[in-house]
């Protein structure tokens, strides 16, 4: 037996080109996408939602196409390089001669994925670009001109030339075998294929053929990013805000197209509803806007708290054992450190940093009228440390027989307050300036009674006089000369005293112990 054979004809070709750009999340929980192409000279790009990532993703790609040459006619499939399901077998072994299985000349092809996540350009045939659904021909590859007829002894003896490929001297038949038909490649559309991609948002179905484009892909989008907020275990209002911001921008485009009223009162009212979610965060957070992209970071963060440092002053000012503002300042610290359990630690230094005239007299008259229990003297509490501090008891603020005292905190929401009030009182400008027992507690009132924006009064209409001369335990003449000094110590700005009403604003600086009204 001879035999006799050529190169296989796969073995000289080459394999196929491919590339892909990938659209992924940039970051989680986040609208902004990393555009990014396989090929390494290309850099990623950040950008700042889906639909101008897919914009961006398709240019990419199309440019990239337009600076590729053609499909090479030599070239072979580069899916079949990467073993694809066109040609392995799922239920056996690997065909390891799949040349029949390709067929038609070599095509430049793209292909996408529904969700339009990627997009893949490859070099392959025209069965293998006919078997992705998604695949559509940008080129094709001219054919190879057919080989020159055999020359020499054989053809001069009128005898058919010898087929490629191996040849047995056992065959049947002296004819050449007939070679394989191969089918005939798949016409590449003239027509591009439309995309009839809809989806549905606030009850209404989005067009598939809205254009531009881009809009239509960011009203699909939202609605999906609404539907997987709802299934949220846990509010997240900062992202609430920037969806319902979003959509109020493509519902005011979508009305600009389409001309409807009802999109655009659709826009103002998502618009409301992404202030709203915002200014709701920044409460929850300690946060409120002060200028144009700028907050302010609270030490006492949240409604609740807020809340909570009002009702403590409330509860000292109906609750103070002895006349005068040095007695009421003793009460508010005092009170703050024993709130819950009506018991709690002080040292010395808690007492010797207010500004008291007689401290030794003030702690013996609170323990005289029953208001207050120390173990020993006052001399021993001003004397205590740190590291040995004095127990302390206010009868009044022992739960009673239920468990109820006159508080509903918690025990990690006391420290925060008692820290908010010293933080107040003990405000080194404030001490700076020898400020009194009465000026640290118009500090201490004006702070709990501020808008956002630090302004006095829930809308900037001030504060009641009566009530800040009640709270200072002052003469209604000595409030001028308590503001005056505020002023000073630039706790105050633009303070005007009327006849009935304080006006002004906090400082800048103290903004952060502020505790807005509702």
């Amino acid at each position: 037996m001879t035999v006799e054979g050529t190169v296989s004809g796969l073995e000289e070709r080459v394999v196929g080109r491919a590339w892909m750009v990938r659209l992924d999340p940039a970051d989680r929980g986040g609208a902004t996408v990393r555009v990014s192409c396989g090929r390494p000279a290309c850099a990623p790009q950040v950008l700042p939602s889906a639909a101008v990532g897919r914009t961006a993703a398709v240019a990419h790609l199309a440019s990239h196409l337009r600076a590729a040459s053609g499909p090479r006619p030599e070239a072979y499939c580069a899916c079949r390089a990467e073993e694809c399901h066109t040609h392995v077998r799922d239920d056996g072994p690997r065909d390891r001669t799949p040349a029949s299985r390709c067929g038609g000349p070599v095509v430049l092809a793209v292909i996408n994925d529904r969700q339009g996540r990627w997009w893949r350009a490859l070099e392959c045939c025209a069965r293998c670009a006919a078997a992705h659904p998604s695949a559509k021909i940008v080129a094709t590859a001219q054919a190879a001109a057919p080989p020159a007829p055999a020359t020499g002894a054989r053809a001069a003896a009128g005898r058919p030339p010898v087929p490629a490929g191996p040849q047995f001297s056992h065959a049947a038949s002296s004819e050449p075998p007939v070679p394989e038909s191969v089918p005939a490649p798949r016409t590449p559309r003239t027509k591009p294929r439309r995309n009839r991609r809809t989806g549905k948002i606030a009850q209404r179905f989005v067009p598939y053929d809205l254009h531009p484009i881009a809009l239509r892909d960011e009203l699909i989008e939202l609605g999906d990013l609404f539907r997987a907020y709802q299934q949220r275990p846990e509010p997240d209002l900062e992202e609430l805000a920037e969806l319902h911001a979003r959509k109020a921008k493509a519902f005011t485009t979508w009305a600009e197209v389409t001309g409807e009223t009802e999109l655009r009162l659709e826009a103002q009212r998502a618009e409301q509803a992404a202030a709203a979610a915002l200014l709701q965060h920044q409460q929850r957070t300690g946060q409120s806007p002060v200028g144009e992209g700028e907050v302010t970071n609270r030490l006492l963060p949240g409604l609740t708290q807020w809340e909570h440092a009002r009702t403590v002053l409330a509860h000292v000012a109906d609750h103070t054992p002895l006349p005068g503002p040095e007695a009421r300042l003793m009460a508010v610290v005092l009170t703050l450190r024993s709130a819950l359990t009506g018991t709690g630690n002080l040292v010395g230094q808690d007492v010797r940093g207010l500004p008291l005239t007689e401290p030794e007299e003030l702690i013996g008259r609170l323990v005289e009228c029953g208001w207050l229990s120390i173990p020993g003297t006052a001399d021993d509490l001003l004397a205590s440390r740190p590291e040995s501090p004095t127990p302390i008891t206010i009868p009044s603020l022992m739960p009673d027989e239920d468990g109820q005292g006159p508080f509903d905190f918690g025990r990690k929401t006391r420290p925060k307050l008692s820290g908010w009030a010293q933080r107040v009182i003990g405000d080194k400008k404030l001490r700076k300036k020898k400020t009194g027992a009465a000026t640290r507690l118009l500090a201490l009132a004006l702070a709990v009674r501020t808008g956002t924006d630090g302004r006095l009064g829930r809308e900037g209409e001030g504060v009641d006089l009566a009530v800040l001369t009640s709270w200072c335990a002052v003469e209604p003449g000595e409030l001028e000369a308590l503001v005056e000094q505020l002023t000073v110590a630039d706790w105050l700005e633009e303070a005007v005293v009327t006849d009935d009403r304080l006006t002004g604003r906090l400082a800048e600086r103290v903004m952060q112990v502020s505790c807005p009204l509702p």
